[in-house]
C-alpha cells in the first residue's frame, strides 16, 4: 500500500500565474472565546489552536488510531481511494484494514517531527513577505513535484464505528446551536490532493496531525469555477484540476477568481461555509476531522434531495460511470 512520496517530478506549472489569493481571516481560539464564541458567520475563518484544547490533541496519534479494535477484537476496515477523485477518471478504490497503513504513516511522520514544512503552494519564505490584506499568487510548480496518486483513507466514519471517540472533540464549543452533524476522518501521507468542490452543509475542518493548505473560492464566484457533471454525494465538483496547472481550457476562467488561502496546521480548525469551493493539499502525513452540520430544515430539504440522487445513482439511473465513488470503466 503506497504511503510515501515517490521521486519528485519537474516543476510543471512553475510559470503559471493563476488567480490572486488573500489569507482567510484568522482568530486565536482564546480570543474567540473571550469575544463570546463563534456566532453566526457567512465567510470562512481559521481558528488557530482550537483543537489543542480537546482530548483528541493528545489521544489521536497515528499509532493510537492504528490500535483501534472492534468489540470482537478485529481491526477496523475502511475504504481507501487512489489519487484525486474529484477530477479526471476515478481510479482504484478498495477496502482494507487501517492498522498497517497508519503505522506506515507514523514512520513517515517521524521525518517531519519538530520541523514545519517550508515548501508548498505558499512557501514559508514567500508567506513571510505578504502583509495582512495583500494579494499574492501561489507557486503552482509545487504540484508538479510529485505524482497525485497517493492512497488516501478518505471519509472514514470513525465516530460511528467507535462512538466513544466522540468525546475527544468539543465541536459544540465552536459551533453551538441546534443541528445534526456528520463526521468523517481523512488520513493520508504528504502530497495527497483533494480537488475543487463544494459541499451543501457547513463544515468545520479540524486538523489533528500534520499541515494542509486549503484554497477557497466564495459561492458568488461559482460561474468561474466550471461545475462538472461528475457525481459525488453531497458535493458539487469542479472541472478545474489543480494538479494540471495551466493545462486546461478551464484554467482561464479559474484565473479570474479572487481566492482565499488558509494554512491549516495541527491544532487548527477551519470553518468552510456551505457552497464554498475548496481544494486541499497535504504538506505532511495528516489526520483531519470534517464535521458537517445541517439545521433540521436543511436536513429535510437539501438532505432529502441528496439522498434521492444517491439512490438513483446506486440503481444506475443517475450519472453512473461518471462519479467519485466508482472506478471509471
Amino acid at each position: 500500500m503506497q504511503t510515501l512520496a515517490t521521486e519528485p517530478r519537474l516543476r510543471r506549472g512553475a510559470s503559471v500565474r493563476g488567480p490572486e489569493f488573500r489569507f482567510v481571516p484568522e482568530v486565536r481560539a482564546a480570543d474567540l472565546a473571550r469575544a463570546g464564541g463563534f456566532g453566526r458567520r457567512s465567510g470562512p475563518v481559521l481558528v488557530k489552536g482550537a483543537v489543542t484544547a480537546w482530548p483528541a490533541w493528545e489521544r489521536w496519534s497515528f499509532e493510537s488510531l492504528a490500535g483501534l479494535r472492534k468489540p470482537d477484537g478485529s481491526e477496523a476496515v475502511a475504504r481507501f481511494i487512489t489519487g484525486v477523485v474529484e477530477q479526471g477518471a476515478t481510479r482504484e478504490q478498495f477496502d482494507a484494514p487501517v492498522g498497517p497503513y497508519l503505522r506506515d504513516l507514523s514512520r513517515a511522520a517521524e521525518r517531519f517531527a519538530g520541523d514545519r514544512p517550508a515548501g508548498g503552494l505558499l512557501p514559508a519564505r514567500r508567506r513571510a513577505e505578504v502583509a495582512p490584506g495583500d494579494g499574492f499568487h501561489l507557486d503552482w510548480g509545487h504540484l508538479g513535484t510529485f505524482e497525485p496518486d497517493r492512497v488516501y483513507l478518505s471519509q472514514w466514519e470513525i465516530l460511528r464505528e467507535f462512538p466513544e471517540l466522540r468525546r475527544d472533540f468539543a465541536i459544540r464549543d465552536l459551533w453551538p446551536g441546534r443541528r445534526l452533524t456528520w463526521e468523517y476522518v481523512f488520513v493520508g501521507p504528504a502530497n495527497t490532493v483533494t480537488g475543487f468542490h463544494f459541499d451543501f452543509p457547513d463544515n468545520w475542518f479540524c486538523q489533528v496531525r500534520g499541515t494542509k493548505e486549503v484554497l477557497l473560492v466564495t459561492p458568488e464566484q461559482s460561474h468561474l469555477m466550471c461545475p462538472s457533471r461528475k457525481f459525488d454525494w453531497g458535493a458539487t465538483l469542479s472541472a478545474i484540476d489543480i494538479t494540471r496547472p495551466g493545462a486546461q481550457p478551464e484554467w482561464a476562467s479559474f484565473e479570474r477568481v479572487n481566492g482565499l488561502y488558509a494554512r491549516v496546521e495541527a491544532g487548527d480548525a477551519l470553518f468552510i461555509p456551505k457552497g464554498t469551493w475548496h481544494a486541499v493539499v497535504a504538506l505532511e502525513p495528516s489526520v483531519s476531522l470534517a464535521v458537517f452540520g445541517l439545521t433540521p430544515w436543511e436536513v429535510a430539504w437539501n438532505g432529502g434531495r441528496a439522498e434521492l440522487k444517491r439512490l438513483l445513482h446506486n440503481l444506475g439511473l443517475y450519472r453512473r460511470g461518471d462519479c467519485a465513488c466508482h472506478r471509471a470503466r
